[in-house]
């Protein structure tokens, strides 16, 4: 098939919708498939060759993150002419609501159009505004995927409809083969344990993780905290106590590769995000890695780890709760292993090789429907191929987006201000 993929956020920073777009399209390339991928992305952006970059990218703070997107009549016109010139039998478009790209494809779209939907409702004014802009094109889209439960709701509660669920997917090989690094692993009297997340996202619940420091240490004296992630680490570091400060150390972004042998070193994987996650792809990672996982309770997280069957939950937001379950896990070395084999088999569930052939499946259902659809509604032109014309979305519904992006910087401002 020839596979048009949509991506709104910007490639320059590393994200969650990113991986899972451009892992997709590697399994589908894999699988004999040619893919091409339309994402945000400046010009001097390294960018795999299937991924075309727009250009410049606007941040937007919303759910707690910020991210890069990109709007305007200019992009519009880049969008309509990838469309037109790639021939895709399907195009799938990530995140529609969102006001970058994958608006813009809604509106100039002519096709066999798929959707999937990452995340749970956000209270977000870019978002609220940007869906009255959208509502009408949603009715071009022929199949809908949520990658977990509580995308699905959403879909259902706020955008109406349906939407098949398709979890996110991992190269399960890629972890479970991945070296192990001896500077990350841990000894029987200094255990370490990774933390994998943007430093200065409060969501991700980094401060949880280092208020439990001191009654974790009481159990574990010799524990090693390893924290992969963009951020500012002396920030960071400045809230934990000088004592502290010894066993944690910052190793800033990290590859692909050096992710997967720091999740294949360690002897347990922290989760310790307080909201905002629809589905948990680093635990699933984790799992996969061989990592036994302790983390939050939220309900994306129970489900990922099948309600604490394949990895360990504790209170979200509760430091003492993780530091005592934490330090159990690290001091019981049985328990440990059996984690680590339930989770390996868990996250099997979670390969590409599966999740891909599940996303063929909706793309094989959505264009077979959409042929039959055309060949009945003109029988004349049944062995015609549909013609596939792109929309430019005319550049007063482009000005009602970008005001909602505005609105969207003015209120985190506002919030910044408020803030003590």
């Amino acid at each position: 098939m020839r596979v048009g993929i949509v991506c709104p956020y910007s490639f320059d920073v590393p994200g969650g919708v990113q991986f899972h777009v451009r892992d997709l399209a590697e399994a589908l390339i894999g699988g004999g498939h040619h893919v091409r991928v339309l994402a945000p992305a400046e010009e001097d952006t390294p960018l795999p060759d299937y991924v075309v970059g727009t250009g410049k990218t606007v941040p937007v703070r919303y759910n707690g993150s910020v991210a890069r997107l990109a709007f305007g009549p200019i992009t519009a016109g880049k969008v309509a002419r990838w469309l037109e010139s790639g021939g895709f039998d399907v195009v799938h478009i990530h995140e529609p609501i969102v006001p970058s790209l994958s608006i813009l494809a809604l509106w100039a779209v002519d096709g066999p159009t798929v959707a999937t939907f990452h995340t749970s409702f956000v209270r977000s004014r870019a978002m609220q505004s940007a869906y009255p802009l959208v509502r009408a094109s949603f009715e071009k889209i022929n199949g809908r995927i949520a990658v977990s439960e509580a995308a699905r709701e959403t879909v259902i509660t706020h955008i109406g409809g349906d939407a098949v669920v398709i979890p996110n997917g991992v190269f399960v090989d890629r972890f479970a083969q991945a070296p192990v690094r001896p500077e990350w692993q841990g000894t029987p009297g200094s255990p370490t344990v990774a933390f994998l997340g943007r430093l200065d996202e409060p969501r991700k619940g980094l401060n949880v993780l280092f208020e439990a420091l001191p009654r974790l240490r009481d159990t574990q004296p010799g524990v090693r905290v390893l924290v992969a992630g963009h951020g500012d680490a002396d920030a960071a570091r400045s809230r934990l106590a000088p004592d502290e400060r010894a066993c944690v150390t910052f190793l800033g972004g990290v590859s692909d590769a050096d992710k997967q042998s720091l999740l294949r070193s360690v002897d347990a994987y922290v989760a310790p995000h307080l909201g905002g996650e629809s589905f948990g792809i680093v635990l699933v990672e984790a799992m996969a890695a061989g990592a036994p996982v302790v983390a939050s309770d939220l309900a994306a997280f129970a489900r990922v780890l099948d309600n604490g069957r394949a990895g360990v939950l504790f209170d979200v937001g509760d430091s003492v709760a993780l530091a005592d379950t934490l330090g159990g896990l690290l001091g019981d070395g049985a328990r440990r292993q059996l984690f680590t084999a339930r989770g390996l088999r868990h996250a099997r569930r979670y390969d590409w090789s599966t999740v891909a052939a599940d996303v063929l499946a909706v793309y094989e259902t959505v264009t077979a429907g959409t042929d039959a659809a055309h060949h009945e509604a003109h029988p004349a032109k049944a062995k015609e191929p549909v013609e596939r014309k792109s929309r430019v979305a005319d550049v007063e519904r482009v000005s009602w987006a970008e005001r909602a992006l505005r609105l969207s910087h003015r209120a985190g401002d506002r919030r910044e201000r408020r803030s003590p």
